[in-house]
């Protein structure tokens, strides 16, 4: 699946760190004092998390590099681990998360106790952490009241059934997050549901792995739905202020390298926006008061598609081939992955073939050039005659 490679993330930054003590002086950034003797790479890493602000990604990369003169640069790029070559720096933002699918889901990604090393590891971005506006709640009908009580309390209970009070409380704040979000949908309905029509592609799986054929518990609804009514009423969730995804702590999606990490209430991890599009003026979608009418019949049938390990490689290579970048959602082995050839900007990317034909033309373009024969002057009025080199050995 498209994400970043964190591995690699990390390894460039401390790359970018070890190019120090000259790029240490270029950066410009003084070291505290201590009382005690602190060993060089410790130092080098303070600097780095005051450049970087604890954010290794492409803005993290970017805080660094801008210090650095055209040497120490390319010093850098030359032990670059993702062997990406300069092409790296000056990419849109962003550039490793880019596909069709549009922006992050709540799709799943790794399972298992890795995951939750990974999760654990991420830090925090508390000071990105917003209080949300209490939700505006005129729906035209009493009609639409219902429906849209009722499909958020389906949020909070299939989401959410045995968290505490408060991680259900974050769900609902989710939900309605997304509702003001020009992003998503503008009604509660619209976005709880939002992406079920298609076999893959759902925004909460409930909605498409027919959940929502079973029957819920008598009291555990009742509990989602006194949630829902507060969260309807104006009650806000601080806990989580502005987030819009969220996803169980033992999962770690392609995605959440991409957000910011705002905290953790029971299982679930809940993240922001990163930038402007995280703060509360960003979610200024009004709420549209007509929910739509939603067959949960249709919806109570699993329709997330599955597919073998030899249809994911048939599809991908079916792809490549056609150049329309076609993108396809598959589950192997218990892991969601997107296949295909995303276009980025209306242009394919480049198969094996059409790399190596480049590779071919740069080669051939940077092989040394045969030294120029001379040319002899003819001066006129003069008779040219071939010079006889005299003592020259034979061989």
């Amino acid at each position: 699946m498209a994400g970043i490679d964190w591995s690699v993330v990390l390894k460039r930054t401390r790359r970018l760190a070890a190019t120090a003590p000259v790029v240490l002086a270029a950066l410009g950034v003084a070291v505290a004092a201590s009382s005690s003797p602190r060993s060089e790479i410790d130092r080098r890493a303070e600097v780095v998390r005051m450049l970087t602000r604890g954010d290794l990604g492409a803005s993290g990369l970017a805080a660094i590099t801008r210090r650095m003169s055209p040497s120490e640069l390319a010093v850098a790029i030359r032990h670059d681990p993702g062997e990406r070559g300069p092409a790296l720096y000056g990419l849109t933002p962003g550039w490793e998360s880019l596909t069709l699918a549009g922006r992050p889901t709540l799709d799943f990604g790794a399972t298992g106790l890795d995951a939750m090393k990974l999760n654990a590891a991420t830090p925090n971005a508390s000071q990105y952490l917003r209080v949300a506006a209490p939700f505006v709640f005129k729906p035209a009908t009493a009609e639409d009241r219902r429906r849209a009580l009722r499909c958020l309390t389906q949020g909070v209970y299939y989401e959410a059934a045995l968290e505490p009070t408060a991680g259900q409380e974050a769900v609902a704040q989710v939900i309605l997050n997304r509702v003001r979000d020009p992003n998503y949908a503008n009604t509660v309905c619209g976005v709880v549901f939002e992406g079920a029509e298609r076999t893959t592609g759902c925004q909460f799986s409930f909605t498409c792995d027919g959940a929502l054929s079973q029957a819920p518990v008598g009291w555990a609804w009742e509990r989602a739905k006194r949630v829902a009514e507060r969260a309807l009423a104006g009650e806000v969730s601080a806990a989580v202020g502005t987030a819009t995804h969220y996803h169980a702590d033992y999962v770690h999606p392609w995605w959440s390298p991409t957000l910011n990490k705002l905290s953790q209430i029971g299982a679930h991890i809940f993240y922001r926006w990163k930038g402007v599009y995280g703060e509360p003026a960003a979610f200024n979608q009004r709420y549209a008061g007509r929910e739509p009418l939603i067959d949960e019949a249709r919806f109570s049938r699993p329709r997330i598609q599955i597919a073998t390990a030899a249809e994911a490689e048939k599809a991908l290579a079916e792809a490549a081939a056609s150049g329309e970048g076609v993108m396809r959602t598959v589950e192997i082995d218990g892991q969601t992955r997107v296949l295909g050839i995303a276009s980025l900007g209306g242009r394919r990317q480049a198969s094996a073939s059409d790399i190596a034909a480049i590779n071919e033309r740069l080669a051939a373009f940077e092989a040394p050039a045969a030294a120029p024969q001379p040319v002899p002057v003819v001066i006129p009025g003069t008779t040219p005659m071939a010079v006889e080199e005299v003592g020259r050995p034979a061989s």
